[in-house]
């Protein structure tokens, strides 16, 4: 004669809690819990009120040093800080190099300047220039006429393109890292598992670059510049990204899943200069934006379409060294272990 089930007990409740959520299950919860508070507070802190700070910024009046000093003292400061230049070509030349945001070019026999800005920089930016030099000529009863040196493309809405290009391949790179880690084991037997995941990975890098260069350039048209140069950029972008995940995850586990996204997405794309370039963040994530791959993948990608593909270096070398630090730290984290199994009298995996 059968009987039903009565209810559980206290401790059957326990038991199946215990069973149901692990002390390992509750720390993930708990670190799932800091990483949303975390992409909050970097989200909001870094976007919530952007202001341009210390941009750098040109000066020249022509045929005049002294004025052009003189001028260059009275508007450096917050928000600008300004630094003489010969001439318009000069100011034109520091522009396309990245190294200044924009100029004023003074007329010293009429009272109508010039200012130079490079909106294929960051649109917000250079409305936020124009705004600030007009309110300064206004009250000098002179008038300002701008000058886009470097203008944004028609179809690429106050210059996202280039970020929402370099956001998709860092959000390839780690999600291919992570389901390489999902459907073979978090962290790789031994070295030579840990290789084929990097080549693997790299194989994935070519055709996501490639992938992201031709939407963005044949398909819409949102972007102008080389499309081999795009092409060779997304994919270091996005091995840089997964060699990353694929190093946190040897060395940490499935930990490293989460770790990659504090990286790249927590710290990475709202420091990325993006929606506001860089002068116009605060100062923490002005600082940690062109360290991390999506700030650095951004002003690489938005050289190659809008400045003739200068500034380049600074950029490709931090990618490079993301690559560098991911191949180094997966093949050291994949042979600690397999010497670790071995020593242990393990077999081979």
């Amino acid at each position: 004669m059968s009987h039903s089930a009565g209810p559980a007990t206290p401790r059957g409740l326990a038991a199946e809690l215990r069973d149901a959520v692990t002390p390992r299950t509750t720390l993930l919860v708990i670190g799932a819990l800091a990483l949303q508070l975390l992409f909050i507070a970097s989200y909001v802190g870094a976007l919530h009120d952007p202001r341009p700070h210390h941009v750098p910024f040109g000066v020249a009046v022509p045929g005049a040093a002294g004025q052009s000093e003189e001028l260059a003292a009275r508007l450096d400061g917050d928000p600008l800080d300004a630094r003489t230049v010969a001439d318009e070509a000069e100011a034109r030349h520091q522009i396309m190099e990245r190294k200044i945001d924009g100029a004023l070019v003074v007329d010293p026999r009429g009272t109508t300047d010039r200012l130079l800005v490079a909106s294929g920089g960051g649109t917000v930016l250079a409305t936020s220039l124009e705004q600030i030099i007009t309110r300064a000529d206004a009250a000098e009863d002179r008038q300002v006429r701008t000058v886009d040196v470097a203008p944004a493309g028609d179809d690429d809405f106050n210059g996202l393109s280039s970020f929402y290009l370099v956001v998709g391949w860092c959000v390839g790179g780690y999600l291919t890292a992570s389901l390489l880690a999902i459907s073979a084991g978090t962290r790789p037997a031994n070295g030579r598992r840990a290789v084929i995941r990097l080549a693997t990975m790299a194989l994935y890098a070519i055709a996501g670059g490639l992938g992201g260069a031709v939407v963005v350039g044949p398909v819409l048209g949102a972007l102008p510049g080389s499309l081999w140069g795009l092409w060779g950029l997304g994919a270091l972008v996005v091995f840089s990204v997964g060699a990353l995940t694929l190093a946190l995850e040897a060395a940490t586990g499935v930990v490293g899943i989460g770790l990659a996204v504090l990286i790249v997405v927590v710290g990475g794309n709202p420091s990325a200069g993006g929606a506001f370039p860089l002068p116009m963040l605060p100062p923490f994530w002005e600082a940690i934006g062109p360290a991390l791959q999506p700030g650095a993948g951004t002003w690489a990608a938005r050289s190659i379409a809008y400045f003739d593909g200068r500034a380049l270096t600074g950029s490709l070398l931090v990618l490079a060294a993301w690559a560098a630090g991911g191949i180094l730290v997966t093949l050291a984290a994949s042979l600690y272990r397999g010497d670790r199994e071995r020593s242990r009298g393990l077999p081979p995996q």
